[in-house]
């Protein structure tokens, strides 16, 4: 990350021109998407705005990242279903309380994902182990956004943080999304298990 002068962590800002090219006021050097892309993955923190009128268009420019890695084959990690009903949120009632649950379940598989790669590097065994491990982290995820959903219910409606209790949470199908990763899971182990095969 870029050091301001006084010496704190600041994000790298990235100038955007009208020729839509796009600069790296930290290395002083022109970059694309897909530098950007890698900056992410490298945990660097930038901003972009745009040259002329100095509006802030980090989203915009990172919705774009996502568009591109999403059209490259193998790339895909947004499920159809998923996009259907994220696009079924805007405009609705319910549009504010979306980026807490999806921030929260990225912080939630974030926090999991070091102990998911090492039971992954044993995929080559029983998948059973792997799935029961894609099986936790979906309840704790269900769980935080149930929790969640029920906190945030009871401040709109005056009640403490503590009451109602989680009637007053949505019911969520968590059975139905543990049966879909049993069945990913299943087909990764398939697929590993063809290449293991492939390589004696």
């Amino acid at each position: 990350m870029s050091k301001a002068q006084n010496g704190a962590d600041e994000p790298i800002t990235i100038k955007k021109y009208a020729n839509r090219r796009l600069y790296n006021t930290a290395t002083s050097s022109y970059v694309t998407l897909d530098h950007l892309c890698q900056m992410v993955k490298d945990g660097q923190d930038f901003t972009v705005f745009d040259a002329k009128s100095g509006e802030d268009i980090t989203r915009s420019v990172l919705t774009q990242i996502i568009f591109e890695q999403e059209g490259k084959d193998g790339q895909n990690l947004l499920p159809i279903q998923f996009l259907r009903k994220l696009i079924g949120f805007y405009d609705g009632q319910m549009q504010h309380m979306v980026p807490n649950y999806l921030n929260l379940s990225m912080d939630a598989f974030t926090k999991n994902q070091d102990l998911f790669r090492e039971r992954m590097g044993n995929a080559f065994g029983p998948s059973g182990e792997s799935v029961r491990l894609f099986e936790d982290m979906t309840r704790q995820n269900i769980e935080l956004f149930q929790s969640t959903w029920t906190d945030a219910m009871s401040r709109m409606m005056g009640f403490p943080s503590n009451g109602p209790t989680a009637s007053t949470a949505p019911e969520m199908d968590d059975d139905t999304n543990i049966d879909a990763l049993k069945a990913q899971m299943a087909a990764m182990q398939e697929q590993l298990e063809e290449l293991k095969r492939k390589g004696d």
